[in-house]
């Protein structure tokens, strides 16, 4: 199929996903990155602490945490 027919297909609507091979799709820079990080032991504490509260793993915490700082900041233009 030509580029333009696809184009044409995906401006009026229909669904293109058939001509894709999603199994290899890829987000750019969504890919993780193993690091390691050294906290101290009341900090590693507190997190143990607010994990099992939350029923979800210590890496979760930190990763929402993160995130949402992270997202509070873009949308401050930080």
């Amino acid at each position: 199929m030509k580029a333009e027919d696809l184009d044409r297909k995906f401006d009026d609507g229909e669904d293109v996903l058939e001509y894709f091979d999603i199994s290899t799709l890829r987000r750019p820079g969504l890919e993780p990155q193993a690091i390691e990080i050294t906290f101290p032991q009341w900090m590693v504490a507190a997190l143990d602490k607010e994990a099992q509260r939350l029923g979800i793993q210590r890496e979760a915490i930190i990763k929402l945490w993160l995130a949402e700082r992270l997202d509070t900041n873009s949308v401050s233009g930080v």
